[in-house]
């Protein structure tokens, strides 16, 4: 791959990390927490604050956090090292490229919350930071019918999840990657 386009990659990482940084920023700066402001009937802005990693779980209190964090750090510096590597053939498939351009922007986003964001805005040392999401689909809010076993009567959402853009780029990414990790070289 030509460096010109190696450093357009990089921009484009550049890019994504700062695209979910501003959204992060614009949603902590205008909403309290638990607050949120209606887009449309099943999209909403919902500001909470993940501690922990995938859907608020937590693990081993504060040490947990830490070692998360660490884990993160470590999990986005193998991928920038093994994404830099892939670059150097020729002939690369743009889908894997793309894949990997997503995931390591998400972790990076996401890493930036868990070490900057408790020392930047007051609540936490460094490393000890809370993720920001904001992306709420409430595609489908009913009740499960009465008739039905132990649901009945219960309320049951569908997509009851809050997240944001870095987690959509892993996603995505990892999704792209599923269909693409043929495309790997067998050497580095």
């Amino acid at each position: 791959m030509k460096e010109t386009n190696k450093l357009l990659l990089w921009v484009f990482i550049f890019v994504l990390v700062a695209v979910d940084q501003l959204s992060k920023f614009l949603t902590k700066s205008n909403l309290e927490l638990g607050e949120s402001i209606s887009i449309l009937p099943w999209f909403k802005i919902f500001f909470i604050e993940n501690n922990g990693f995938a859907f608020g779980l937590e693990i081993f209190g504060k040490y947990g956090k830490l070692a998360l964090t660490l884990t993160r750090i470590f999990f986005v510096s193998f991928l920038i090292f093994w994404f830099s590597r892939l670059l150097k053939y020729k002939n690369i498939n743009s889908m894997l490229v793309l894949s990997f351009c997503l995931v390591i922007s998400g972790a990076i986003g996401n890493i930036v919350d868990s070490v900057f964001y408790g020392h930047i805005y007051g609540y936490a040392p460094i490393f000890y930071g809370k993720v920001v999401d904001m992306l709420y689909f409430p595609i489908l809010e009913t009740a499960f019918p009465s008739w039905i076993p132990f649901l009945g009567g219960n309320k049951f959402s569908f997509f009851k999840y809050v997240f944001n853009l870095a987690d959509s780029y892993i996603t995505v990414g990892a999704f792209i990657l599923f269909f693409s990790y043929k495309y790997i070289p067998s050497k580095l």
